[in-house]
């Protein structure tokens, strides 16, 4: 499949690409070598293949929660750069 010089400019400017012509002779015969491969691609025979999302079977693996402590109030307190009480100290954002 040809794509022509008009259709080229056309997608540049779609892109809101600027070409020059040089680049718009590279960009055609690129483009056309890629419909060509994809037309090729259309005439494998596909019929007893079934549809998939990924090309290897994926799942989920999932793990039991263990409950854990936690680190004490103190000592994640003691890590910050200003507090009050129990609790961090930030700067106001609200008027």
């Amino acid at each position: 499949m040809k794509i022509s010089k008009e259709e080229v400019k056309h997608i540049a400017m779609l892109s809101r690409l600027e070409l020059n012509e040089e680049e718009i002779g590279v960009y055609q015969e690129q483009l056309s070598r890629i419909l060509d491969y994809i037309e090729k691609l259309n005439e494998i025979d596909t019929t007893l293949v079934e549809p998939t999302s990924h090309i290897i079977e994926l799942k989920n693996v999932f793990r039991d929660d263990n409950v854990k402590g936690s680190i004490s109030r103190d000592e994640v307190l003691k890590n910050a750069p200003d507090q009050t009480d129990k609790f961090f100290r930030v700067p106001k954002i609200i008027e």
